[in-house]
C-alpha cells in the first residue's frame, strides 16, 4: 500500500458474519472518520461459509484507500485470525473489534486515548453484559480460577475488544506458537496495561461462534499455555491423597492386628468410595497431563498456524 504507515490499525475476524456486516461498516468506518486521525481497517476472513467473503470484497472495492482484506484458505479460529491481522498491521497502534457489534464501534476513541495517554496494553470490561447467564457465570469462574493460577490479571478476558501499543504487536509477531490466547499473550509483554469499561450490546444478527465445548478449549489453552500450576497443584493434591491413603491402609493393618477381622465387614463401601475417588483423581490427572502432552504435540509438528489464500489490498505506488 502507499503512503506512510497509518496511525490506527483495526483488525477484525470474521465468521459466518454476512447479516452484521453491513451495520458494521455503517457504525465503524464513520467512528474513524471522526478521529481526524490515519488508519486502516484490516478484515480477516476466516473460512467463512456464507457470503462474508464476498460482502469484504465489496467493502474494499468501495474505501480501497483504508481498507484491507486477508482471506484464509479455511477456518483456523478467531485467535490465529487475530495474529494474521497483527502480522499485517501497520499502525503506531493496534485494536481488535469483534464484527458482531457487540463492542460498540463508537467506544474506539477511548481506547486510543489510554493508548495516548502512554499505555501499552488496553483491556476492556463490559458493562451490563448482554449474554445468557450461564456465560456469565463460567466467565466469573474461569476468570477467578485464572488469577489464581497465573499472574495475568485479566478482569474480562472474553472481551476482544482490546488496544495494543506497536511494541507488543511486534512482540506477539515474533512468537511462533500454534495455539495461545491473545490478549494474555499480549499482557505477558506489556509494561504499562490498564482496563476500562465499555458499552456492551445484544448482538446484531447471527449467533455466538462459540460452543460449551470450545470455550472450555479455550480456556484450557488459556490456563495450560501460561502456568504449569496445574500441574503442580494436581501434584501436590496426588501426593496428599496417596499420603491419606497410606495412614487410612496402615489403620486397617494395625485395627486387624489389635481387635482381629470384622465379620460384619462394615468398612467395604468406604473402601469402595475411597477407590473410587482414586479413580476419578487419576482420570482427572491424565487429561491434564493430556493438555500439556497435547500443547507439546501442536508445536513440534510445526504446521503453518493458518494459510492465507488470497490479500485484497491497494498496490503500493510506483516510484517517482
Amino acid at each position: 500500500m502507499s503512503g506512510a504507515a497509518p496511525e490506527i490499525t483495526v483488525v477484525i475476524p470474521v465468521y459466518n458474519e454476512e447479516a452484521s456486516l453491513a451495520a458494521l461498516y455503517a457504525r465503524l468506518y464513520p467512528a474513524l472518520d471522526a478521529l481526524a486521525r490515519s488508519y486502516e481497517v484490516i478484515f480477516v476472513n476466516d473460512g467463512s461459509r456464507d457470503r462474508s467473503a464476498s460482502l469484504l470484497r465489496e467493502q474494499f472495492e468501495r474505501r480501497p484507500e483504508v481498507t484491507r482484506v486477508i482471506l484464509f484458505a479455511a477456518n483456523f479460529g478467531q485467535h490465529r485470525a487475530i495474529l494474521a491481522g497483527f502480522a499485517y498491521a501497520r499502525g503506531r497502534y493496534v485494536i481488535t473489534l469483534d464484527a458482531d457489534l457487540q463492542n460498540p464501534p463508537e467506544e474506539l476513541p477511548r481506547l486510543v486515548a489510554e493508548l495516548d495517554a502512554g499505555h501499552d496494553y488496553v483491556g476492556t470490561i463490559r458493562r451490563q453484559r448482554q449474554d445468557v447467564a450461564w456465560r456469565r457465570w463460567a466467565s466469573r469462574f474461569i476468570n477467578m480460577l485464572r488469577e489464581r493460577t497465573t499472574r495475568i490479571r485479566i478482569t474480562d478476558h472474553g472481551c476482544m475488544f482490546r488496544g495494543y501499543g506497536r511494541p507488543i504487536v511486534d512482540a506477539i509477531n515474533l512468537c511462533s506458537e500454534n495455539n495461545t490466547f491473545v490478549p494474555a499473550l499480549a499482557y505477558t509483554f506489556a509494561s504499562s496495561p490498564t482496563e476500562i469499561d465499555v458499552r456492551h450490546e445484544d448482538r446484531s444478527a447471527g449467533e455466538s461462534k462459540y460452543s460449551m465445548y470450545q470455550l472450555i478449549k479455550l480456556n484450557f489453552d488459556l490456563m495450560t499455555g501460561f502456568s504449569t500450576v496445574p500441574m503442580q497443584l494436581f501434584s501436590a493434591f496426588g501426593f496428599a491423597v496417596s499420603a491419606l491413603s497410606l495412614l487410612f491402609g496402615a489403620s486397617l493393618v494395625v485395627r486387624r492386628l489389635v481387635y482381629g477381622p470384622n465379620p460384619a465387614e462394615q468398612g467395604l463401601f468406604t473402601l469402595f468410595a475411597i477407590a473410587f475417588l482414586l479413580i476419578g483423581v487419576t482420570l482427572f490427572g491424565l487429561g491434564l497431563l493430556g493438555e500439556y502432552v497435547g500443547r507439546i504435540y501442536e508445536e513440534v509438528r510445526r504446521r503453518p498456524r493458518y494459510i492465507v489464500g488470497a490479500v485484497l489490498e491497494r498496490p503500493p505506488a510506483p516510484p517517482p
